[in-house]
């Protein structure tokens, strides 16, 4: 009798064990299904690509705009992952983008272009801060040691860009600033004032994650920024009158270069190709034996008034291609509590 009140206590505890197990397994399940998430941060440095759109890198160009003048990015941000979708990060990046009318148009099919004739280049050293919000199209699971092992988002948000557009001096072989110089008159009677170098830019953009361990992400992601300024590449309207740069050379020289024999940045000789220029838009301009350079000037091309910037009523932009290594901050985790 002894043996067998044991053994139905004994399976009476058992069953009651199993019970409550069952019971805090479905209430664990519950919890999942109702979606508690633990957010967590991370903190990311990268490096990567930059590319500039404007006057001197056109959309009607889009291989040769993204692929000929690619220059650096670098940078660093910190995330906080709030739902399993849901995320917003704050970044800096320091980029250089340029910019040149030679590089863009040297080639037989292009040298005919105003833009071969035009004769600008430029870099732009950015620094840009911004906050963006995050939606994982791949949503994490309940906590960030759980996170799916790929995943892809989309990502948007407002920056501040600071911004520089200097030009080599052929003469001294010095980057020379350019929005202090006014090369289209801007700050003078009957122009625009100067133009600001803090702007206003809009990131979108798309990336995919892939974790490495419970600790590390590495990303890659494209991101596009709409500006609202057209003088990242200090080209937006019409060439100025010569005499405003009466008393500054380098301005009137950095403002009008298109009858520069060497494209500065190459050092090639452009004579044969601004007679090519002027032969296939000004037939029979060129005297046999001229330096097409010196009958460049009688053509108008280049004229107070006529076009510098080709696309003044469109901005400016750029794109910033980076490889992210992610880190997770520790945090304290806590179990939600049963319900």
């Amino acid at each position: 009798m002894r043996r067998n009140f044991d053994l139905r206590r004994v399976s009476g505890a058992l069953a009651l064990t199993l019970v409550l197990g069952l019971l805090l397994s479905a209430k664990d399940v519950k919890a999942q299904s109702r979606g508690f998430f633990v957010p967590y941060s991370t903190a990311g440095f990268g490096i990567g690509t930059a590319n500039y759109y404007g006057d001197l890198a056109p959309y009607r160009r889009p291989l040769s705009s993204t692929f000929k003048m690619i220059r650096w990015s670098v940078g660093g941000n910190y995330t906080r992952h709030f739902t399993p979708r849901l995320a917003a990060r704050a970044s800096f990046i320091y980029a250089r983008i340029a910019g040149d009318d030679y590089i863009m148009n040297r080639d037989s099919k292009h040298e005919t272009s105003v833009f071969y004739a035009r004769n600008l280049h430029f870099r732009n050293d950015l620094k840009e801060f911004s906050v963006q919000g995050i939606y994982k199209l791949t949503p994490d699971n309940r906590s960030y040691d759980r996170r799916p092992q790929l995943g892809w988002y989309l990502f948007a948000g407002v920056a501040l860009t600071a911004h520089n557009p200097k030009a080599l001096d052929s003469l001294k072989g010095d980057w020379v600033k350019l929005q202090p110089l006014g090369t289209e008159g801007q700050g003078n009677e009957g122009y625009a004032k100067p133009y600001s170098l803090v702007q206003f830019a809009i990131p979108v953009g798309i990336g995919v994650r892939y974790k490495i361990n419970s600790k590390f992400d590495i990303s890659a992601e494209l991101g596009y920024r709409k500006t609202f300024t057209d003088y990242l590449d200090d080209a937006h309207g019409a060439y100025a009158d010569p005499a405003l740069f009466a008393d500054d050379p380098l301005a009137g020289h950095m403002a009008n270069r298109t009858a520069e024999q060497i494209a500065v940045r190459k050092g090639v000789d452009r004579t044969e190709g601004i007679g090519k220029f002027l032969n296939a838009n000004y037939p029979g301009v060129l005297p046999e034996g001229a330096n097409p350079l010196q009958v460049l000037p009688t053509t108008g091309f280049g004229a107070p008034g006529t076009d510098r910037g080709n696309s003044p009523t469109q901005k400016d932009a750029y794109l910033f291609g980076m490889i992210t290594v992610h880190y997770m901050l520790p945090s304290q985790i806590k179990c939600p509590p049963l319900r």
